[in-house]
């Protein structure tokens, strides 16, 4: 099966933009939904869980982006399993993804919606989240240097708020506030959190969604992942700890706005600071929003591009050279999830498809250095093959604990697995080789010197 011809994407982003979208398609995890981590871990707990995801997504981002760089395609993980292990990889890393980011958008246009109830309890928090998504559906459209642009700016201002927040916060932080209940559910705890603190760093591998749109992408890419999840861990780690000093972490651990609750309470709730920083808290939301967007809509072109959906998904348009069927759908599928779902169960949903495709990824990775050790590699893995080993490793038991907690969402998580599986057989596509660029190994011929 050859591929359709397609026009090509722009390459325009430079490493600031690549920082940005990095950034900012993380930094709505710093602003809500792991606070819920608390909820079933506690202070303790839940920091433990955090340290053992940092350490996965270390390991993990130095591992891939050695398949970033050498393998630059918009289909991200998809195009990797794909290259490695055949159309099955294929599909289920491909699957995996769209899981992860198409599920990511709605669980943070939920909280964008709860936000701005916080500052006007008359605004319904659905119907602001699907505003939203039609407004950045149509920002996407007009142009990937234009978004990556806007990514910058809105991205610079969610880092300088949260830098703000913890400016505000940290002198009223008490150990023992934090160090109250600190495991009350035991070690068992840490496990069911480990989804939550997921969402600490969940999407920073959708720079690779815009490999091909990216200036010099094997020097350039390393640069936006690196001081990417620099930026985030200490974000993470600062905002997590603080704000569980300031009160009793449990009047914090099941709202969709955590952070403005927190300034709230510090500065009280008729201080005008306090609307003002749910006002600017906007900005974190709407950066890593916008970033799933592209990310997403990334990721459905490339499928489509391929023959695993719908071919017209694939489509460019001819005035803003953006995929903007892509972008459309993937606006549909968060439509659904928002008159369907709930913040917490989309949030698991999402960190499931990233779990899965961070698997799928490093067993990648370990096959094509087998496969393919003449492959161009700008970029290696470092401490080969402890780094992926670990990564690899950490994402299993990360797995395991949700379909052990979360046995539900894990049935529909696989159940739609199965499905997406019959119909790929049925249509037979499980016999055709793909020919496209990145996708295949190139043919070899005996070099004699």
């Amino acid at each position: 099966m050859t591929a359709a011809k397609t026009e090509q994407l722009k390459r325009v982003l430079k490493p600031i933009h690549l920082w940005a979208i990095a950034v900012s398609l993380v930094i709505s995890g710093e602003y809500f939904g792991w606070n819920l981590g608390w909820a079933v871990s506690g202070t303790v707990g839940f920091l433990i869980a955090t340290v053992i995801i940092t350490v996965m997504y270390i390991t993990f981002i130095f591992s891939y982006t050695e398949l970033t760089t050498s393998i630059p395609h918009a289909g991200g993980a998809f195009a990797y399993a794909y290259r490695a292990m055949g159309p099955f990889g294929g599909l289920l890393a491909g699957y995996a993804t769209l899981i992860d980011f198409l599920f990511a958008t709605p669980a943070i246009a939920f909280a964008l919606g709860a936000y701005l109830h916080f500052l006007d309890p008359d605004i319904h928090v659905l119907y602001s989240a699907m505003f939203f998504n039609i407004v950045f559906i149509l920002i996407n459209i007009l142009g990937v240097k234009e978004s990556a642009t806007f990514s910058l700016i809105i991205t610079l201002l969610a880092v300088a708020e949260l830098l703000l927040f913890l400016g505000i916060i940290s002198p009223h932080y008490r150990s023992e506030n934090f160090l109250s209940h600190p495991m009350p559910f035991g070690w068992s705890g840490i496990f069911a959190a480990l989804p939550y603190a997921v969402w600490f760093y969940l999407a920073i591998e959708g720079v690779a969604m815009v490999a091909e749109e990216v200036k010099d992408p094997k020097r350039n890419i390393p640069r936006g992942y690196i001081s990417g999840l620099a930026t985030l861990i200490f974000l993470a780690f600062s905002v997590m700890i603080f704000t569980g000093g300031i009160t009793d972490w449990r009047k914090l651990s099941t709202l969709d706005y955590p952070l403005p609750e927190a300034i709230s309470i510090v500065l009280g709730k008729a201080n005008s600071l306090t609307k003002i920083f749910a006002s600017i808290g906007l900005f974190g939301l709407i950066a890593s929003f916008h970033g799933t967007i592209l990310a997403s809509s990334r990721q459905v072109f490339a499928m489509a591009r391929s023959g695993y959906l719908p071919r017209g998904l694939s489509v460019i348009n001819h005035k803003f050279k953006t995929p903007h069927w892509s972008i459309i759908a993937g606006g549909v599928i968060s439509f659904i999830a928002l008159s369907t779902g709930k913040t917490d169960k989309v949030l698991i949903m999402s960190a499931m498809g990233a779990i899965v495709m961070y698997m799928m990824s490093m067993i990648s990775l370990f096959m094509l250095r087998k496969k393919e050790p003449q492959l161009e590699r700008p970029f290696t893995a470092p401490f080969f093959p402890m780094f992926p080993a670990i990564a690899l490793i950490i994402s299993t038991i990360t797995l395991i604990a949700i379909v052990y907690f979360y046995p539900i969402l894990s049935l529909i998580f696989f159940g739609g697995l199965a499905v997406a599986i019959a119909i790929f057989v049925a249509m037979g596509k499980h016999k055709l080789q793909l020919i496209e660029d990145f996708m295949v190994a190139p043919a070899i011929t005996p070099i004699n010197h």
